[in-house]
């Protein structure tokens, strides 16, 4: 069954059409866990079967084994009827044993990570990204993490220069004018390269993960000036790495750290004011991410296949609005968060045929 859409159309004047949901590839990554092949490959299909056609991907994830296990299925769908996604920023490259420092990710090809976000850098990145992909194209291509969280200040500093200053952009807008990708932008957690890149530079799109979620709406000044410039939005992470998936219990995670009472508590009232509503806190969290009118698509991650099919019928299944006004109501939400509040998300991208386009 397929999903309602949104479309945008970039600066080079092509036009992309991504499911309202779409699959977020970091958990085929052994995210936390070894992911056997079979379960990976049965995972990406049941997001097809579901009807998701957009998915994101990124050599971080699993240092290459995600996007590996992504194209495999992929590349056996007609290229034409999918959307895909990877990130530039990061060289995977050869390592001893145990030097591979992977992070959250395990059991992972023995790779390490170099930044990189000059000229070549992202050249390279590309070309071996369609490599593991075994795609002769990708629509979208992301700038990763270039942001302080991840580098620090003065890190995130210097990348901004290996960018502006070492060709990066210009290699981003190179790829962008010869058809070689469709969209170019970042794909962050932090608000500020976003609002920098809309000043410094032109994008066309933004994958921007947890920052407009039940939990956290710090994105809402970011989504106004997107949807005044006609830049879509992607919202990743909008179960803030866990918490509003699982809910406030023991170990619950959120910004991939443990959650701190505080969150926890926070969550709590959310989701008591959800079972009020009859809903559910991860069915809220899947439907307030698509509230704002710039935001193209919602990207949960999936490790199984029920995983997947649990999200897409969470996603399918309206939500009443008195939930919205409960929530703002009891402060769990800001007032402005609320751009518009239909019934269903969903059911409003189906109506409307949203279009946005970022030409200017």
């Amino acid at each position: 069954m397929m999903l309602p859409i949104r479309t945008m159309t970039s600066n080079a004047g092509r036009t992309i059409t991504f499911s309202a949901m779409g699959f977020g590839a970091a958990p085929l990554g052994n995210m936390h866990r070894p992911l056997p092949e079979a379960e990976a490959d049965a995972t990406v299909r049941a997001a097809w079967d579901e009807g998701l056609r957009y998915f994101d991907t990124a050599p971080l994830y699993g240092h290459g084994l995600s996007e590996m296990r992504l194209g495999r299925t992929l590349r056996s769908l007609p290229r034409e009827s999918f959307v895909v996604s990877t990130k530039v920023g990061r060289i995977l490259e050869p390592c001893r044993a145990g030097e591979e420092d992977s992070g959250i990710y395990v059991a992972t090809p023995q790779l390490r990570v170099r930044f990189d976000y000059t000229y070549d850098g992202i050249m390279r990145s590309l070309e071996s990204s369609l490599g593991r992909l075994g795609l002769d194209r990708v629509d979208i291509l992301y700038l990763h993490d270039i942001e302080a969280k991840c580098h620090g200040r003065a890190g995130y500093e210097a990348r901004f220069g290996e960018l502006f200053d070492q060709g990066g952009w210009k290699a981003l807008d190179e790829l962008r004018k010869t058809g070689a990708v469709t969209a170019i932008g970042a794909g962050v957690n932090e608000v500020e390269p976003c609002a920098r890149l809309l000043e410094q530079a032109d994008p066309d799109i933004f994958l921007l993960a947890g920052r407009f979620t039940l939990l956290d709406q710090s994105a809402q000044g970011l989504l106004a000036d997107c949807q005044g410039r006609g830049v879509g939005v992607v919202a990743g992470g909008p179960f803030n790495s866990g918490i509003l998936a699982t809910g406030p219990v023991d170990g619950a995670r959120y910004d991939y750290a443990a959650a701190s009472e505080g969150i926890r508590q926070r969550t709590q009232v959310i989701a008591d004011i959800c079972v009020r509503n009859g809903v559910s806190l991860p069915h809220a969290a899947l439907h307030f991410a698509l509230m704002h009118p710039a935001i193209l698509s919602v990207i949960p991650g999936g490790q199984t296949p029920d995983e997947v099919r649990h999200n897409a019928e969470l996603f399918r299944r309206p939500v009443p609005s008195s939930l919205w006004t409960d929530l703002v109501s009891a402060g769990a939400l800001s007032p402005g968060a609320i751009v518009a509040a239909p019934s269903s998300a969903a059911s409003h991208l189906a109506s409307t045929g949203q279009k946005i386009n970022a030409n200017r």
